[in-house]
């Protein structure tokens, strides 16, 4: 059984950093949580892939599981998990049943761990799906149905379509879900176009980009003036959070509330994305419109939520808790990667080495688009004509 180079996040280091922390005085440090180990790779199955790991981005529920600011995920997995939910990589080897890979195939992953009967995740690959080992090592082994071919020729680069495998998918499913639930209460003979807000982030200007994409007037709202610059540039309304004190108290809420009055007419907003908790949610609802729908992915900040029922039951709002789509939806929005989905992606280019700093700068959302780390040093050819200079 081959072992290769990954980072691992253990019970013992966020122990560890949680007392250097608390006896230093210093904020808890991610970059010290997420530690280079190695990784016993899986023998190869009859339907299993092994494919080296090309470059993967940043993602949040890594963030979640170095804090174990909701649940302490290393230790319900027995103290140990290897990170990672979104890859590109290329095909080394197949199983004997392996039908839809060849080696030399450049692939993406999607991170359903599990699916229940209708196809929606459980669990969720390299994070609390049991005896699941993500993608933050420099090779992996998995089943087929995990992978799905890159689209090379979709118009983006490398470190493009490397942001993509877990953020498009989510925010596939969640405009997906909101424009459904929205429909079921107006149809498009009552409000043909639609005010469709999310707050920042990487899911959320995708999110933007579907709506607008289907004629529909999209606003942003994050503190990052570099990310609202981007989404400008696709027709794409900017709102920075900073000019209302991300919503601290609730003069900031009804300051935003009257500012997103006057750039929607007064309508407001009849599709929402936020994370459903922390200082957003408060203001969403707050901007939401009658009929109007909130929907989220995350679980950032904290695991419970309350809210007015009765003014959203007056306003008739519905409020939609998502996780992540099926197989088959993830690779439905491979699909629209180049034409809709066309992603900011952060300045720097992490090297292997450094994997633990893009996610303390994610921590600290000093980042300016999608951080993606570089982990192999050499490309293949498949690769080389969309690799950035």
């Amino acid at each position: 059984m081959a072992s290769v180079p990954a980072y691992s996040i253990s019970s013992d280091a966020i122990a560890q950093e949680r007392e250097r922390a608390d006896k230093s005085g210093e904020d808890f440090d991610v970059a010290k949580v997420i530690q280079l180990d190695t990784l016993a790779l899986a023998e190869l199955g009859d339907t299993d892939v092994r494919f080296r790991v090309l470059a993967v981005s940043a993602e949040h529920n890594i963030d979640h599981a170095s804090t174990a600011d909701t649940v302490n995920i290393a230790d319900v997995r027995g103290g140990k998990i290897y990170p990672g939910n979104s890859a590109t990589g290329e095909v080394l080897e197949v199983g004997d049943g392996v039908t839809r890979f060849k080696a030399g195939d450049i692939v993406i992953t999607h991170c359903n761990g599990g699916p229940d009967e209708y196809g929606y995740p459980l669990r969720i690959f390299g994070y609390d799906a049991e005896e699941s080992t993500g993608w933050y090592s420099k090779e992996a082994v998995v089943d087929q149905w995990q992978l799905i071919q890159a689209p090379l020729d979709c118009g983006l680069n490398l470190w493009e379509i490397a942001a993509l495998p877990l953020r498009a998918p989510t925010a596939y499913h969640l405009w997906r879900r909101a424009l459904g639930i929205y429909r079921l209460k107006v149809s498009s003979e009552h409000k043909a176009r639609l005010n469709v807000m999310s707050f920042g982030g990487g899911v959320g200007e995708l999110f933007l980009m579907l709506a607008k994409a289907q004629g529909h007037n999209a606003f942003f709202c994050a503190g990052s003036a570099e990310r609202r610059k981007s989404l400008e540039a696709h027709g794409i309304i900017g709102i920075d959070q900073k000019q209302f004190n991300r919503f601290a108290s609730r003069d900031d809420v009804r300051a935003f509330s009257k500012h997103t009055r006057g750039l929607t007419g007064g309508e407001q907003f009849h599709v929402v994305c936020d994370m459903l908790r922390g200082p957003c949610f408060a203001a969403g609802l707050a901007v939401s419109s009658r009929q109007g729908v909130n929907v989220s992915a995350g679980w950032q900040l904290s695991q419970q939520v309350d809210y007015n029922s009765t003014l959203m039951s007056v306003k008739q709002v519905t409020i939609d808790h998502t996780h992540y789509e099926t197989a088959e939806g993830a690779a439905a929005a491979t699909e629209l990667y180049g034409s809709v989905f066309k992603p900011t992606i952060h300045k720097e280019i992490y090297a292997w080495e450094d994997l633990p700093r893009a996610h303390a700068e994610m921590h600290h959302n000093s980042q300016t688009g999608i951080p993606i780390v570089r982990i192999a040093d050499e490309m293949p050819d498949a690769v080389k004509a969309i690799l950035p200079d």
